[in-house]
């Protein structure tokens, strides 16, 4: 059965927060974005149409840009607005987040420490357990006892990180998440989406491109033309 037939005849075989997975044979999967906005801290939880093609049409730069720099991706083509072709592996419930500013669950869970904004003086790295209602920081050690690389996780993520900060400059990202999974053979790979959803980005004006949009009560339309001119800066 051609893939893209999958969607209107076969129910996926899983079903999160933002996309739908068909598992393929040969170790591959089908996967739609589900054009979804969602933010716990804000209670606010919306479909947002023609954000889906937004963030795939950004994902697929994104994903080449880094696999090039050496970091393996998941992500094999677009094959239509909304749906790519993917290598599967299974999603661990920890994700990895690079701040280059104190912004968001920084300055709202540690106040005090930094203004918003503020630029660090070096990435940070942290790690967050993937639950409902709010992702949940969490200690690298219990990383390490349950076996998972955590040091070349780390070393990864800041690959992306150069990466991503010299494509997208002018355009100054403040942060981003990944979620890294593990081959068969062991190799670590980036499984996640990497698109305005999952990172903050600030034009040269310094309006927002990304998911503070939503977070600061902006409505779909407004957020769509946002989104669109970050495509115009990168290549």
């Amino acid at each position: 059965m051609p893939v893209l037939e999958l969607t209107a005849r076969i129910e996926p075989d899983i079903v999160g927060r933002s996309k739908r997975l068909w598992l393929l044979p040969d170790g591959l999967c089908l996967v739609q974005i589900i054009p979804s906005l969602r933010s716990f801290t804000y209670q606010r939880d919306e479909i947002v149409e023609r954000t889906g093609p937004l963030r795939l049409e950004f994902y697929e730069k994104a994903a080449a840009r880094v696999a090039a720099a050496g970091v393996p991706c998941a992500f094999r083509e677009r094959v239509s607005d909304d749906l790519y072709l993917a290598d599967y592996v299974p999603a661990p419930p920890f994700e990895v987040i690079v701040k280059n500013r104190a912004t968001g669950s920084t300055t709202r869970k540690y106040p005090g420490l930094f203004e918003d904004g503020t630029r660090l003086p070096r990435p940070v790295v942290k790690f967050d357990y993937r639950c409902d209602p709010e992702d949940q920081p969490i200690g690298e050690d219990y990383l390490r006892v349950l076996g998972l690389p955590v040091d070349e996780m780390r070393e990864r993520a800041l690959v992306v990180n150069d990466v991503l900060r010299s494509w997208l400059h002018p355009v100054d990202l403040w942060d981003f998440c990944l979620i890294f999974g593990q081959t068969e053979d062991g190799e670590l790979s980036v499984i996640s989406e990497i698109s305005q959803d999952c990172m903050r980005l600030r034009h040269q004006d310094g309006s927002p491109l990304d998911k503070d949009l939503f977070r600061g009560g902006v409505e779909g339309d407004e957020i769509v033309n946002q989104w669109s001119r970050i495509l115009d800066v990168i290549d």
